[in-house]
């Protein structure tokens, strides 16, 4: 696995129209977000939502030989909380259990390059603006 490290960007972004948003909406809003920003950076996305009955992985995608999995989590802008804090030690296992299914259903060897990252975004109404953090290599296997 490559060492951890942080990259933030922003963006503006067209809010869909009509009423803002629930919370699945949001989600939803959030993981379209994080697949536009994984596409420029040069993923290549192969599953969205992966689920199983022990939890489920927003986004796997691939970047030269490593699979990527990646939780995505969002929120509109609160002062002095972030969307990160919301991913737990529980959260961090089930992670690690679901990519583990998933290399092993897809038949790839689980000595693969392949790490857990995270994006949070941070959604400004006012300004249509969001914040992307993404965390790269942010959840080891110590479990």
């Amino acid at each position: 696995m490559e060492k951890r490290s942080i990259r933030i960007a922003l963006m503006w972004v067209r809010f869909p129209p009509g009423p803002f948003m629930d919370s699945k909406k949001l989600g939803r809003f959030g993981e379209k977000i994080a697949r536009d920003y994984l596409k420029e950076k040069g993923y290549k996305i192969l599953a969205r939502n992966f689920k199983r009955k022990w939890g489920e992985i927003d986004i796997v995608a691939k970047k030269r030989r490593n699979i990527v999995f990646i939780e995505v989590k969002t929120i509109h802008q609160k002062e002095g909380f972030y969307p990160e804090d919301q991913i737990d030690w529980r959260k961090k296992r089930q992670l690690i259990k679901m990519a583990q299914i998933y290399l092993q259903e897809f038949k790839i060897s689980l000595n693969s390059p392949w790490q857990i990252d995270i994006i949070a975004i941070e959604v400004s109404l006012n300004s249509q603006r969001v914040k992307i953090k993404h965390y790269k290599n942010a959840i080891e296997d110590i479990y």
